[in-house]
């Protein structure tokens, strides 16, 4: 059982630790149940098999600045980079899959300007962010961004940062296991999900074939007052308590099973 508690920060010294030393060991898990609040109504109706990744970029275009009445004696950043922009927002970068929807790309902050409204800025910075599937690479995204930017003609400086790679477990013995206790804990059917942000399964998951998140009702996360049901807490515990029940049973020797 691993607890941590800098997950939604920069998730430095908690799981991202404990799997560099077990990567260090040859160690692997065989399965994983983080336990996010991924229910949507009620317990027991939504696990998360998936998450997509996070690539992030800062970047800024290159101009010169000047005043806006000599517009010879410029280069306006913004305006060369409009088109740029625009092909970026609108680019189809993968089709997804059958558990992921489309990559997608998102521009979260955009600035340029000295605060005069008759100068023309040097630069215009803008972070951007793709939310991508397992259908494509940060590799392969990375090197289309630079592509399109080339091919404008732009001056740029970009420096990306990796939030987290994507992760699926497809359908097999974890998530069977977890949606009968879950159904045989609460009467509801489970539904498979690969929506919402990141979580530490993205360090996980490079030691272990089957992670699924699965826990309580996140209807109030991030917002003020976030809150789970107290009433909610002893059926998560023997949904869980099920769920293993389930899987080691399934890896137990035919001499153990007969014991039991």
């Amino acid at each position: 059982m691993l607890l941590t508690s800098d997950e939604e920060g920069d998730a430095i010294d908690g799981t991202a630790r404990v799997v560099e030393t077990l990567k260090a060991r040859k160690q692997t898990i065989d399965f994983c149940i983080v336990g996010e609040p991924t229910c949507v109504g009620r317990l027991g109706d939504t696990m998360k098999n998936g998450r997509r990744g996070s690539l992030s970029a800062k970047l800024a275009i290159r101009g010169v600045q000047g005043h806006v009445a000599y517009p010879h004696l410029v280069k306006n950043p913004v305006h060369l980079a409009a088109p740029a922009l625009a092909e970026l927002a609108a680019t189809s970068w993968d089709a997804g899959n059958e558990y992921f929807p489309p990559t997608s790309f998102q521009i979260s902050n955009a600035h340029a300007g000295t605060g005069a409204g008759n100068v023309v800025p040097g630069s215009f910075v803008i972070d951007f962010n793709f939310r991508f599937s397992t259908a494509s690479t940060v590799e392969g995204l990375q090197a289309r961004v630079h592509q399109l930017l080339d091919r404008h003609g732009l001056e740029y400086d970009i420096a990306w940062t990796l939030g987290a790679k994507p992760f699926l477990t497809p359908r097999g013995e974890l998530c069977a296991a977890l949606a009968a206790a879950a159904a045989d804990a609460t009467g509801i059917a489970t539904e498979l999900s690969t929506t919402g942000g990141t979580s530490d399964g993205r360090f996980i998951a490079d030691i272990c074939p089957q992670l699924v998140e699965f826990g309580p009702v996140n209807a109030s996360i991030h917002k003020v007052d976030e809150r789970i049901a107290v009433a909610d807490l002893e059926p998560l515990a023997r949904i869980y308590e099920l769920a293993f029940e389930r899987l080691l049973f399934s890896r137990a020797s035919p001499n153990d099973k007969k014991a039991n």
